[in-house]
């Protein structure tokens, strides 16, 4: 597949941007609006022209006439000097008839005195295009007067009760207070501010730090990526919220539990980054802009970090219990505990329910980031996140995103019908394996342009799948056996009403997560009543160690860990490259 297929919606936005930076340029404003005023004249001049009441006839009775007032007149001389201003008429006076050449010349030239006479009498009219207001504002659009001082008295009031004028990372909570803004910013302004190099934050390094974001910086979204970014991008790559994840592991009320499990700390960060980029990332370029952050919910949802002391009520982002089934799901695929898996690895998920044809596109590049991973015929626990959200929640776009990627072989932006019989095929296969008659796949693919109704005949794109309502019934169709088969079993007017019922509480990722960490749990209870004998033999420390795993002390814990992943970082994982 080519890599610059894959990336035309990139493209295209990227372009799209451009064109309105362009357009917001004054320079561009006034040579729009002297085009627009030429225009503007020489429709006046034809219509003069064209509509002064004359018949034909009595217009190429004039013709000879104004011929020889313009040889022998005393317009000789403007016709001369503005000669070359008239051959830019030239095409809109030019007709298919066939005239004698001698007559157009001199009935151009006729003509092209009078639209010099109407610029030069004519009064024009102030154009409208030099009050159009700017409309591009990558930082936000400012907003009213802001007191920036006030703010930094403010700031300083708040600074003076600390020794010495200096905050640690434990005070920024007041000082994030004292910027209005939500209380765990208070990371992401202690390492802006230069904390992070020795220890604490002066007032006149913070307010000179402040007062340029204030200056810069008109909306949240703005100063969230202008604080986590580094130097010279203007936008957040995955490592730019380490810190401010770290922090949140470090001091949220729900997640006092991790402290002593620091070898669990990277794992979690990396689950939240991955949904982080999930859902805001919607370009797919492993880039978050300020615009999509500003069109996402993320920054609503660490504002809610503040009022929510249980973590896993924010279900979309930062809940521990969806992080415990994910990397759960992971543990037992990753047999090495290298933490990566190969194709075997990833097509025991599920009892073997994805297709091995679909399997191969995964790993072909088409979803996943990471060259060298690639390269070694495997994929990290960070593209398990991915993956795993996308299988258990095809309704969402980015997971619709996700599987139409894997299915367009050819990269072509749709889905053809010989794309869809590739993975019919093996479909087949395990049908007959089981001994059940498959449909035959004309009449499969008939059910199929039925529910989805592809705008264009022989094919069906991204956005024919984006306004269906059935999209995990197609999906599963084609490369999942299992659910292709609860699909089956199931009454199709049911079906219709869940896919027509947009007012559901909750998505299919949140119940499947809710559905595996109670059976999680039950396992675990289970296997806490055969061991209570066993218990006294363990290390205190590795009991110790496990017990903290578990959710509020009485959770599932993980799967026993080998020493070295307390070495791990999430440094390892390569994180530079774009999805291709």
């Amino acid at each position: 597949m080519s890599p610059g297929k894959v990336l035309q919606p990139v493209l295209k936005m990227k372009v799209d941007e451009l064109f309105l930076c362009w357009l917001s340029q004054p320079a561009t404003q006034l040579t729009l609006k002297d085009c627009l005023r030429r225009i503007k004249n020489e429709d006046k001049a034809e219509i003069s022209n064209g509509n002064s009441g004359k018949g034909k006839n009595e217009w190429l009775a004039n013709k000879n006439s104004n011929s020889k007032q313009c040889v022998l007149g005393d317009t000789s001389l403007p016709l001369v000097s503005f000669s070359p201003q008239l051959s830019t008429a030239l095409p809109l006076a030019t007709s298919a008839s066939s005239r004698n050449v001698s007559n157009v010349r001199a009935t151009r030239r006729s003509s092209g005195t009078r639209v010099i006479q109407t610029k030069k009498e004519e009064t024009l009219p102030p154009s409208l295009s030099q009050n159009i207001p700017t409309f591009y504002f990558p930082r936000g659009c400012p907003k009213e007067k802001v007191d920036i001082d006030a703010v930094i008295a403010k700031i300083e009031r708040t600074f003076s009760e600390f020794p010495n004028e200096r905050a640690t990372l434990e005070d920024m909570g007041k000082v994030a207070k004292a910027c209005e803004c939500p209380l765990y910013w208070k990371g992401p302004l202690f390492y802006c501010a230069g904390g992070e190099r020795t220890g604490y934050v002066s007032v006149h390094k913070f307010v000179a730090m402040w007062r340029k974001i204030l200056q810069t910086c008109y909306d949240d979204a703005a100063k969230f990526v202008h604080l986590l970014m580094n130097p010279g991008c203007n936008y957040l790559v995955q490592e730019d919220f380490i810190p401010f994840l770290q922090d949140v592991v470090n001091s949220h009320p729900g997640l006092s539990f991790l402290k002593e499990a620091s070898e669990f700390h990277s794992r979690y960060i990396t689950t939240v980054i991955q949904r982080i980029f999930y859902t805001v990332n919607r370009s797919w370029s492993g880039k978050i802009t300020c615009n999509e952050l500003r069109k996402s919910n993320f920054l609503q949802n660490v504002a809610l970090l503040e009022e929510e002391a249980d973590i896993n009520q924010l279900t979309e982002y930062f809940s521990y219990e969806h992080f415990y089934v994910i990397y759960c799901k992971f543990w037992e695929l990753d047999t090495d505990h290298d933490l990566y898996i190969d194709r075997k690895d990833l097509a025991r998920h599920n009892d073997h329910a994805i297709s091995n044809r679909m399997i191969e596109r995964i790993f072909s590049g088409a979803v996943t980031r990471g060259r060298k991973a690639q390269k070694d015929g495997k994929i990290s626990y960070a593209d398990f996140v991915w993956f795993l959200i996308s299988e258990e929640d095809k309704k969402t776009p980015t997971s619709i995103e996700y599987w139409f990627r894997c299915m367009d072989l050819d990269g072509d932006g749709a889905l053809s019908m010989y794309e869809l019989e590739y993975f019919y095929e093996e479909q087949c296969q395990k049908l007959d394996n089981m001994a059940i008659e498959p449909l035959p796949f004309e009449d499969c693919l008939c059910q199929m342009l039925d529910l989805v109704k592809p705008q264009h005949e022989g094919k069906i794109t991204l956005h024919d799948l984006k306004r269906c309502k059935l999209t995990n019934v197609f999906f599963d169709t084609f490369f999942n056996i299992e659910k292709y088969l609860d699909h089956e079993q199931k009454d199709q007017f049911s079906m219709l009403r869940d896919g027509e019922s947009e007012s559901q509480e909750i998505s299919d990722w949140e119940r499947y997560a809710a559905e595996e960490y109670d059976i999680l749990v039950a396992e675990e209870a289970a296997s806490d009543q055969w061991n209570d004998g066993y218990e006294a033999e363990l290390n205190p420390v590795d009991h110790q160690k496990a017990n903290v795993l578990k959710y509020q002390m009485e959770k599932r814990p993980f799967f026993e860990m080998p020493s070295h992943l307390a070495d791990v970082d999430l440094d390892e994982y390569d994180y530079e490259e774009d999805f291709e």
